[in-house]
């Protein structure tokens, strides 16, 4: 390509990776950095609420003593539906949902208890805390409904970014070697936006199609290899299932049943709902948890099925979120969600500050016509 049409080029991507990120900076930002905090959620979390992560000992006594307690603790409305088993000693969690006035999802709370005597530790609405919101921001900017699809977009054009981002970092002329010369334009912005593009630019792009693979899993479920789960008004359906108020099978009735089946220590039982008359007893497992279904009116068990290989979905999930990829992925991760904020920042200081010499050049070609 002659060099006048690589100019030509280079200034219509310009235009495109300008315009994406002026446009979009106000998204982007907020949804970087809540990004960036969330790798360290568990982390985070320890040192806002110790209360909850203490190591308390192991869980000794039956489960039905656990969801006494959570029970007296209920609020009108409220009904048990899961308990979750902490295998390094720390709080027994219960879960209580409660319908929503709006028809919508129901609305959840979790209550810590002490493994050791089942005594209530803390309670939480599920959509209460610093850490919650910025789930919610970063997964959905609190939108609801369509906030969801909204941040698919913004990763989507994120990495159309990214893509003319390695275009105009590309030099010119010479090696590819100068364009990781530091004074390479002539202001300490420009040249941040430079070298901090280009370092991020790789792991900035994953980041970018991941999430947008995340906001649409029904568009890219089509590339599993195997049938994806149940559909998305099937999920739906499952998340407003209500918990039977009295089951014909007690908690701990259901857990003995499942005991022949376990392939390690209990990690959660989740009671029987409207929807599914059925016990779920999980227990540890290696490559993931071994469910165990026990039928609430007959007490028949439906042993765990093998351990299924990773999905697609959880994959992009994992490497989006850093969930068991180590700490240097993690590292990785938390500056791919800070930089972008910066590069939003450096690059509209670079855009106002050409906007000067821009108009200056405009009216002097006008006074010369």
């Amino acid at each position: 390509m002659a060099k006048d049409g690589k100019k030509r080029l280079r200034a219509a991507w310009l235009q495109v990776h300008k315009w994406i990120g002026l446009t979009l900076a106000i998204l982007i930002i907020p949804i970087s950095l809540t990004g960036s905090a969330l790798v360290w959620h568990d982390w985070l979390d320890a040192r806002l609420e110790p209360q909850r992560h203490a190591a308390l000992g192991p869980a000794r006594l039956a489960p039905s003593a656990y969801a006494a307690t959570a029970a007296a603790a209920l609020q009108p409305g409220e009904a048990l539906s899961a308990l979750r088993f902490n295998k390094d000693g720390g709080p027994v969690v219960a879960t209580a949902t409660k319908a929503s006035e709006a028809a919508g999802r129901p609305m959840r709370t979790s209550l810590w208890l002490d493994p050791r005597d089942a005594a209530l530790i803390d309670r939480a609405s599920g959509n209460s805390g610093l850490l919650q919101t910025a789930h919610v921001l970063h997964g959905s900017l609190m939108v609801p409904g369509w906030g969801r699809t909204v941040v698919g977009w913004v990763g989507a054009f994120m990495f159309v970014s990214c893509l003319t981002g390695i275009w105009l970092w590309w030099p010119l002329s010479g090696s590819p070697a100068t364009g990781l010369k530091w004074k390479r334009r002539n202001t300490l912005n420009a040249n941040l936006h430079y070298m901090a593009g280009f370092w991020i630019l790789f792991p900035l792009a994953m980041l970018s199609f991941t999430g947008a693979w995340i906001s649409f899993p029904t568009l890219f479920g089509q590339f599993e290899s195997r049938p994806a789960p149940a559909g998305g008004a099937s999920r739906e359906a499952a998340a407003r299932a209500r918990p039977l108020a009295s089951p014909a099978t007690g908690v701990d009735q259901a857990l003995a049943a499942a005991g022949p089946f376990a392939t390690g220590a209990l990690t959660a039982i989740s009671w029987p709902t409207d929807r599914k008359a059925e016990w779920k007893v999980a227990f540890d497992r290696r490559g993931g948890a071994a469910e165990v279904i026990v039928a609430d009116k007959d007490g028949r068990v439906t042993p765990p099925v093998a351990a299924r290989p990773e999905t697609l979905a959880r994959t992009m999930r994992r490497w989006h979120d850093g969930t068991g990829m180590g700490a240097a992925w993690q590292i990785i991760i938390f500056l791919g969600g800070i930089i972008p904020a910066l590069l939003s920042v450096t690059g509209i200081i670079i855009w106002w500050r050409a906007r000067k010499p821009r108009a200056r050049a405009t009216a002097y070609r006008r006074a010369a016509a």
